[in-house]
Parts: structure tokens; C-alpha cells; sequence
């Protein structure tokens, strides 16, 4: 079939004030951006930027290099090229003076016009992609901004390729015109995805604010379900904050043969979804609390936030020590909120959270990194994983949801179930953001949960947000009268400690465990492993089949192309699988906990 080019036309006007040196004097300006697709098939936007009103000297021109929600310099600017610009039909003096700003000389001129063309083809819920079926637009990294005049408004006007007949985005309409769009700054814009295409969108209200859910690529969804369960999710999320700051939401879903993860916004989040996965009952779970996880951030981190993350600083990393809170509590709300939805049982959410906690101790690395060091340390560790990553590192995701079950449990239990971790996000929420209008403090939260608490949780935090001791799960679990079982505790079998990968019939080490048997005998990654004690290995499954724990065994390897053989002796099995089951005869007040915990009746 042959592919239709792509011509879609995207029109931005900005008005603004401002005054600092190399910068406009007071005086109004119009931006206004045209995007074009004539090689969509290649995937490439052209961008023409159109300034008026310039009483300056020169105009610095900036691509963002990060975009929030995913804390990693992804350096935008490296998709750009054949960047000119002009005055008057004639060619005006531009160059590049950093890696994300060029600098347009426009002395006696007061419009210019600006050509640069983007490659646009990483597929994620981060980062644009054109081709010749659909537009996806992630706006950090398509638009440059003036330098300076972050704060101003702008209005954009769409006009999609014959063919494509839906814009999904969560700017204003401008006159009811769904093609004409405002955004009141540039922060506003940078955190409103925009997606043209022939989306099938699904339409639905809750508690007066509409609903799209635009549904890119197919799937095996059932729609009528869809307009069921997701009401119930925002509804639930919504009564824990008391309101629900939008009028419009979209989400804007991202089906592929094979598809993950999620990025929030101000009023609307990207979700990448396998198009298959709505099919089975544990993938439609998955995407449930996918939607969950990305609608929560609408209040956490969006606008109850921690004081780092805002107003943003485009041009460097924003260094926060509180992601966990920021994801880690969320990541806790996206399933426990599934879970008062009664979407899941409650074996369900217990499963899932039994996996959290093994996921935990199963990570070499939440012995290394505190809590506190993986949210700052994000830009630098967890988006730059290599084969060590998992030694070196703990999740802010996975650990600090653990955190907010802690502060949740100790918050019934110790207010006999007057109060839980949801008194705290919404008194948070109406204190920082709606009140003083600004994110909070480390202290500042802490205090927060201290409050609800009706206690310190100094040593909480010194052991687990800070510093590195063994999560203690009996206890926090005990107060709802539950415990956790290991399933592997009675088995004694070796392991070497390492993670293969099959590339053409040969058996490669990915990773090595910190303190397990391959680290201390010195097996490294990369090593293809040929054979233990002279036989052939022909499955990484496998290759320790008839050995046990205690055994010495010869390991043969193939490093940088020569032979190694190398003395193993093994030890045990390291990784612990949990569940989570009842106590035998939980007392009335591990029931109150339960209850307020896991509403249940």
C-alpha cells in the first residue's frame, strides 16, 4: 500500500511583556509557529516560527532539554536541523552559541522568520513520533521558545492532513473550534501533548468535567467497559482531594504490538499500552492501574509537588530528593484506588502489593542507595541503567510506594481509623498548593504526616528514607493483621547470580548479582558461558540441572574471544518470593485497620 505524505499545519501566537537586556523592551510581541509534515514518511516536521514586535538587538531561541514528568536530559536539540533565519525575504545572521540555543541577530528588524526541521521517531509516551498514519507531538521537544518569555500566552491553530480528522490535546479550544487551541504560557504548552491522527476517541463525564480517552494505533479494548470502570477511578481520586482542578482531561493511549509506560500532565497523561493486553483479565487490570497511577499525578506532583519541581528550569536538571513521594506515592494509590473500586479483589491488590515488596528485597541496590539518593540521583542512575544498575540502585517507584503503606497503616492504626494517608495528601494539597501557591519542603511533608500520625516519625525516615536498614514488613503488615510468607524458604537451590541472554544459539551473562556466586568467582557480563564441568550448555535455564548448593563446579567461558575456565563453588538461591496472607485470628483493632485500609465493608 502506498503511504499518503503528511501535511498538517500547526499555528501558535504568543503574546507577551517583557524587559531585560537582550531581550524585547515593553512592548507586545506575536509568536506564532507553523508545523509541517511534507516528509512524514521519514519523520520529519518542518517548523516555520513567525516573531513580531522586536525591539532588541538579538533573540536567543532555546530547546528544552529535558521534559517534566521524566527526569533525564534527553537533549532535544540533537533533532534539529537546517536551522535559518530571515527578515524582510532576506537572510539574517543566526548561530548556534550552545547546544540548545541559537541566537538570531535583529538589529533594525522587528519580524523574523524562523525555519528548522525536527526528526521525530522515538516511540514512547516522552518523545515525538511521525509517520505517515499519525502525528504525535511531545511540545519540549518540538518548539523553541524566546528566551525569557516562558510566562506569556499563546494560541494555536491546527490544520490536520486530508485524512486525519481528530486533534487530542488538553489546550483550551478557542471559540469552541476544536483546531484553534490556547495555552496561557510556555510551561502550559511544553505539558500539553498533542495527537493527530484518526484516534477513536471515547468520550465520557464525571462529576462535571468531560473525558477523552483517545485511543491511537487499535487494540482489543472493549469501550462500553472503558466508559464503566474509568469513572470509578477518577471518582475515587478525586474525592481524596476534594476536587478535580480541570474541566477537560484527556488521556491519550499509545497502543503498539508492544507498549509501556505512562507520563502525566496538567490535564491530560500519554499512556503506551500493549494493543493486545485488553483482551485478558491481568492485562486489563495492568492498564487500569496504568490509568490510575498517571490520573493521580493530575493532583501529586502536578500540583502538589515537591518545591524543586516548579517553576522549571528547561535548560538543566531539576534536582528533587522527593520523587518518592512524588512517584512512589502514587505508584501506592494506583493500585490501592483500583482496589476501592472493587475493579480488583482484594487478593489482587494483595498480590501486587506481595510483588512490590520482593521486587524490594529482591534489589541489591536498596542495600547501597537510600530512598532519598535514588530521587536525586534519577537524573544520573535510574534512566541511565546499564548491567550494574540493579547493584547500585533502589526505586523511588517501587520502595517509596512501600513508604506510603507504612505512613497509611501507621496513620489508621494510630488514629483507630479516624484518619489515613489520604488526610495527609489532601491537607498537603489545599496547604501548598492551593493555599501558598508553591511545593512543599521535605520537613514541610514530613511534618504533614506527623500531624495525621499524632507522632514523630524520625526514626521512619532515619531508617528508611534516609538511610539503609531492612524494611521491618511484619510490623506495618501486622497492624492490619496480615504477614508476609516467603514461598522460597525451604529451598535450598544454587545459583550462580546472573541474568542470559540468547544471541544466535550462544548463551551471553546480561548481569551479575552483587555478592552472589558469579560476582564473588569472578563470572563477568558479556561472558558467552561454553560449558559447566566440560558439558555443553545449550540453555541458560538449565545449566546448574543435577548440581546443589555447596557444589564446586568448573565454569567455561568465551571473554573478549579467549577461552576461560573458571572455579565456581555455589551458593544458595538468594531471591525471596512473597505472598501476603491473614494472621489467624486478626484482633478487633487489626480489623478497624483492615477495613478503613482495604475498604471493605
Amino acid at each position: 500500500m502506498k503511504l499518503i505524505p503528511l501535511t498538517a499545519i500547526i499555528c501558535l501566537t504568543l503574546f507577551y511583556m517583557s524587559s531585560a537586556a537582550g531581550k524585547p523592551a515593553s512592548s507586545q510581541v506575536n509568536i506564532s509557529y507553523t508545523v509541517t509534515f511534507p516528509e512524514a514518511q521519514a519523520h520529519y516536521a518542518d517548523i516555520e516560527m513567525d516573531i513580531t514586535g522586536l525591539h532588541q538587538p538579538f533573540v536567543d531561541l532555546k530547546m528544552p532539554v529535558w521534559t517534566p514528568g521524566s527526569y533525564l536530559v534527553r537533549e532535544f536539540s540533537k533533532n534539529v536541523e537546517s536551522f535559518n533565519a530571515e527578515a524582510k525575504g532576506k537572510t539574517i545572521e543566526a548561530k548556534k552559541i550552545r547546544k540548545n540555543i541559537w541566537r538570531v541577530s535583529t538589529q533594525n528588524v522587528s519580524s523574523i522568520k524562523i525555519h528548522y526541521k525536527v526528526y521525530a521517531f522515538e516511540w514512547s509516551v516522552r518523545t515525538s513520533f511521525i509517520d505517515a498514519s499519525y502525528g504525535f507531538l511531545s511540545c519540549t521537544g518540538m518548539f523553541m521558545y524566546p528566551d525569557g518569555m516562558l510566562h506569556h500566552a499563546s494560541t494555536i491553530h491546527i490544520t490536520p492532513y486530508k485524512g486525519w480528522n481528530k486533534v487530542s490535546t488538553s489546550l483550551e479550544t478557542v471559540n469552541g473550534d476544536p483546531f484553534t487551541r490556547a495555552a496561557p504560557d510556555y510551561d502550559i504548552l511544553y505539558d500539553s501533548p498533542i495527537l493527530v491522527g484518526n484516534q477513536d476517541v471515547i468520550d465520557f463525564d464525571v462529576n462535571g468535567v468531560h473525558y477523552q480517552m483517545a485511543m491511537n494505533g487499535g487494540g482489543n479494548y472493549d469501550r462500553e467497559r472503558l466508559k464503566k470502570d474509568l469513572p470509578k477511578i477518577i471518582e475515587h481520586e478525586e474525592a481524596i482531594y476534594g476536587e478535580n482542578p480541570n474541566k477537560h482531561y484527556v488521556f491519550i493511549v499509545m497502543n503498539a504490538s508492544r507498549g509501556g509506560g505512562g507520563l502525566e500532565h496538567l490535564g491530560s497523561c500519554v499512556l503506551g499500552v500493549s494493543r493486545d493486553n485488553y483482551g485478558n483479565e491481568r492485562g486489563y487490570q495492568g492498564f487500569l492501574a496504568l490509568v490510575a497511577h498517571e490520573h493521580f499525578h493530575l493532583w501529586n506532583v502536578k500540583r502538589l509537588r515537591p518545591i524543586a519541581l516548579g517553576p522549571f528550569d528547561y535548560d538543566n536538571e531539576n534536582y528533587t530528593t522527593d520523587l518518592w513521594i512524588a512517584e512512589g506515592f502514587t505508584a501506592y494509590y494506583q493500585e490501592i484506588i483500583v482496589r476501592r473500586t472493587e475493579l480488583y479483589p482484594v487478593q489482587s491488590y494483595l498480590d501486587a502489593l506481595a510483588a512490590d515488596i520482593s521486587y524490594v528485597a529482591n534489589t541489591p541496590g536498596a542495600r547501597v542507595q537510600s530512598l532519598a539518593e535514588s530521587s536525586f540521583d534519577a537524573w544520573v542512575k535510574l534512566y541511565r541503567p546499564n548491567e550494574n544498575t540493579g547493584n547500585v540502585t533502589a526505586s523511588y517507584y517501587n520502595k517509596g510506594s512501600i513508604l506510603a503503606l507504612i505512613f497509611d497503616l501507621e496513620i489508621i492504626n494510630d488514629s483507630h481509623g479516624k484518619y489515613s494517608l489520604d488526610d495527609v495528601m489532601r491537607y498537603a494539597y489545599k496547604t501548598y498548593y492551593k493555599t501558598k501557591k508553591r511545593g512543599f519542603t521535605d520537613q514541610e511533608f514530613k511534618a504533614a504526616v506527623e500531624k495525621f500520625a499524632g507522632k514523630k516519625m524520625d526514626d521512619v525516615y532515619r531508617k528508611y528514607v534516609y538511610g539503609l536498614d531492612e524494611i521491618d514488613y511484619e510490623k506495618y503488615l501486622s497492624l492490619a493483621g496480615y504477614h508476609l510468607i516467603d514461598e522460597f524458604a525451604a529451598n535450598n537451590d544454587p545459583g550462580l547470580g546472573i541474568v542470559t541472554a540468547t544471541s544466535n544459539g550462544k548463551i551471553f551473562v546480561s548481569s551479575v548479582q552483587r555478592n552472589s556466586t558469579a560476582w564473588i568467582d569472578g563470572i563477568n557480563v558479556n561472558d558467552e558461558i561454553m560449558a559447566v564441568d566440560s558439558a555443553k550448555v545449550t540453555d541458560g535455564a538449565t545449566l546448574l540441572n543435577g548440581k546443589k548448593t555447596g557444589d564446586k563446579i568448573n565454569v567455561s567461558v568465551m571473554r573478549d574471544g579467549l577461552p576461560l575456565t573458571l572455579p565456581v563453588t555455589l551458593l544458595k538461591k538468594t531471591q525471596v518470593k512473597f505472598k501476603i496472607d491473614t494472621v489467624a485470628q486478626p484482633t478487633e483493632q487489626q480489623m478497624i485497620v483492615r477495613k478503613k485500609w482495604l475498604s471493605l465493608k
